[in-house]
């Protein structure tokens, strides 16, 4: 039995350990490569329950890679499993951030350190639209949802608001809409319909089809 829950901390601390240093930018930029290792490799949560660690853990404080890390391992092996993982997460980056840190302030003038980081920057970009895009499938799922997402985009992007503010009125605005639904009679929805719906539903995206809102 020991030795069983010690070999599950050391796969937890392991498969972290990997995903920390392979991935450039952390946060948002970190979640397609923990997606593929956590949800498709390793099948440790689905699509829909990695969805949902992601949200928890980018609305928490601390940076959204650690979080869904303590979340994951808390899920696979409790106390000890959220310690494993998230000393696997962070024991690689900060050797190496400090070890960059060191060279970095010798190099950093020179042009062609300067070209690599603008590359480095685009690229990040790029990771965070796929991540956002994987998270929109599954967090996008009717008129609701999809109005809410355009919201928050627009209020982030035309009103000087901190995203905390965004943040805590996102589930407040996720219970009233529901509590608005049930009293109007209109059906509540919490999640994608089931891949196996009418041809109909598969042709066109979920939030286009009438669902009473």
């Amino acid at each position: 039995m020991v030795g069983t829950k010690l070999k599950r901390l050391w796969d937890i601390f392991w498969t972290f350990l990997k995903i920390g240093p392979a991935t450039f930018g952390g946060g948002y930029a970190m979640i397609p490569v923990l997606e593929r290792e956590i949800a498709v490799k390793r099948q440790w949560v689905t699509h829909r329950e990695m969805s949902d660690v992601l949200s928890i853990a980018g609305s928490a404080p601390g940076g959204i890679g650690v979080n869904a890390a303590a979340f994951v391992g808390y899920r696979r092996a409790g106390v000890p499993g959220a310690a494993a993982a998230v000393a696997g997460m962070t024991l690689p980056t900060f050797l190496i951030a400090v070890a960059l840190s060191l060279i970095f302030t010798q190099i950093e003038h020179h042009p062609k350190i300067a070209a690599a980081m603008e590359g480095i920057q685009a690229a990040i970009v790029g990771l965070i639209v796929v991540a956002a895009m994987k998270m929109g499938k599954s967090a996008i799922f009717d008129k609701t949802t999809l109005a809410l997402t355009v919201s928050t985009v627009v209020i982030l992007l035309t009103v000087s608001i901190h995203p905390v503010f965004v943040i805590l009125l996102g589930p407040l605005a996720g219970i009233l809409c529901i509590s608005v639904k049930e009293k109007l009679g209109m059906v509540v929805r919490l999640e994608k319909k089931d891949a196996s719906v009418s041809s109909a539903n598969r042709i066109y995206p979920d939030y286009f089809i009438a669902d009473g809102i």
